[in-house]
């Protein structure tokens, strides 16, 4: 399985420490792009985390929604012999959204009004991009002998039992028709 594989494959864990480091980045593009604000999601529209101002706006909604519009953005990549577009531009009367794809996993949105412009966004989007990418790849690596976090057996049990009292039942009564 080849690195681009066994990445989308894997689900993206963050530590305090990888998600500290990419705030700093995130928060040195927003001071020279300008930008609102800068979301990082994963592909499937999940938040990982953001900076800049983002009171105005539902961010989990737009995390969702553009995750949507890259798969099906990629879907039309393909059909013109693409493997995937890596870059995805919104213009808006007033606010506009640029959208990159970083590492194979995820995707790095920013948007921005009139006070930059579309070239100064591009032009530090491509640096983000590495940059995010590089504290990625170094996380993954740090990270990848550590075992996954599990569910203890005594957490499981405890579930299971929570489970049968709140259905009124008893393990030996499931599957029985009352």
């Amino acid at each position: 399985m080849d690195f681009a594989q066994r990445l989308r494959q894997e689900r993206l864990v963050f530590y305090e420490e990888d998600i500290e480091e990419i705030n700093k980045i995130l928060a040195d593009f927003l001071e020279a792009s300008q930008a609102k604000c800068v979301l990082m999601i994963d592909k499937e529209g999940h938040m990982v985390t953001k900076k800049g101002f983002t009171k105005s706006f539902d961010t989990d909604s737009i995390a969702a929604l553009v995750a949507g519009s890259f798969a099906s953005t990629r879907e039309v990549a393909k059909l013109l012999g693409e493997r995937e577009f890596t870059v995805l531009f919104h213009q808006g009367k007033n606010e506009n959204i640029h959208v990159s794809l970083c590492v194979e996993r995820a995707l790095l949105v920013t948007i921005f009004d009139d006070r930059t412009t579309v070239g100064m966004v591009r032009l530090y989007a491509e640096q983000l991009t590495k940059k995010v990418g590089d504290a990625l790849l170094k996380a993954m690596e740090r990270h990848k002998e550590e075992p996954a976090p599990t569910v203890g057996a005594d957490f499981e049990a405890a579930a299971d039992q929570r489970l049968d009292d709140f259905f009124g039942g008893d393990k030996g009564e499931k599957g029985q028709n009352k």
